[in-house]
């Protein structure tokens, strides 16, 4: 689906997109939906040995599937450290779906089922600003609307040319109902 479909269908929102979304939890084997949303965003996951780590690490971690109309068209793969802390081991969502609440919306349940489990912190690593990324430094930005703060850099963490940024944040608790 494109969004040019979505205007076909009476000019969807990004609101009413998000409201459209269904997430589902797959406890593993999620890494051959992850291959294909990699897949359409070279500009993010063009390093064929990482999209192969992540496809590994969807395949034996929980994953969120976000999908629209009966299609994938996000991920959120996690990775437990702990009891007390988790990270967003990666987190993709298509193009034509950028800017919809996808992502804050798999961020959101994540939040909740870890917030529900005691974990007290999530992390993700994204490429620092130190390499200049217009798509990365997108990414870090809806991090930074989302809460996550940035903690340390890693010059050598992936490689010279591509250094890490650590992204963490306090994971809501429980509400009180």
């Amino acid at each position: 689906m494109t969004s040019g479909d979505l205007g076909q269908r009476g000019g969807a929102t990004a609101s009413e997109r998000q409201a459209q979304v269904q997430l589902r939890d797959e406890a593993s084997g999620s890494g051959v939906i992850v291959r294909k949303i990699l897949r359409a965003l070279p500009e993010w996951f063009g390093i064929e040995e990482a999209v192969e780590n992540y496809v590994a690490v969807a395949d034996r971690s929980a994953t969120t599937v976000a999908s629209l109309a009966g299609a994938d068209v996000g991920v959120l793969t996690l990775v437990a450290h702990g009891h007390y802390a988790a990270e967003v081991y990666v987190m993709a969502v298509l193009p034509e779906h950028h800017h919809a609440g996808i992502g804050r919306a798999m961020l959101e349940r994540i939040e909740a089922t870890l917030g529900r489990a005691g974990v007290e912190f999530l992390q993700v690593k994204t490429l620092a600003a130190g390499h200049p990324d217009e798509g990365y430094a997108r990414t870090r930005a809806f991090y930074l609307a989302y809460g996550f703060r940035p903690l340390e850099e890693f010059p050598d963490l992936w490689s010279p040319e591509n250094p890490a940024l650590q992204m963490v944040k306090t994971v809501a608790g429980p509400s009180a109902t």
